[in-house]
């Protein structure tokens, strides 16, 4: 099965991705850890207002077959959490680039992400090319 991998983000190899606009960094998880994870059932995130440090775990994602730890892209300030992906956790199947982000986080310092991967990068390491 192939994957979107968009351009304009930056992933981590726990799978992790962030779209950084400005100070802000909208933060998810990508279509390969969804699809790896299967069905998805809770979904746990911090409260506006909590601290992320880059490469802590930030919340979890749960699923029928394992739970997993999220991990921060960088470190920052949590200034929205996508409540509705809490009642409905299955949604990040459905759009894990757009509707189904998980968290926007006003970063301390954006150059946190030059040692993120570029979409060419992660792909490479999922797909094993």
């Amino acid at each position: 099965m192939a994957f979107d991998y968009p351009e304009d983000l930056r992933y981590l190899d726990s799978h992790e991705y962030a779209r950084l606009d400005g100070e802000i960094a909208t933060i998810g998880i990508t279509a390969f850890a969804v699809d790896q994870l299967g069905d998805i059932v809770f979904l746990e995130l911090p409260d506006v207002g909590d601290a992320l440090e880059k490469g802590k775990t930030f919340g979890t994602v749960e699923s029928v077959k394992a739970v997993e730890d999220l991990k921060a892209p960088v470190s920052g300030t949590v200034i929205e959490r996508n409540d509705a992906l809490l009642d409905t956790p299955e949604q990040l199947a459905d759009d894990p680039y757009g509707e189904a982000w998980m968290l926007k986080v006003r970063v301390d310092e954006p150059d946190e992400l030059d040692d993120a991967m570029t979409a060419d990068e992660y792909r490479a390491q999922v797909e094993g090319e």
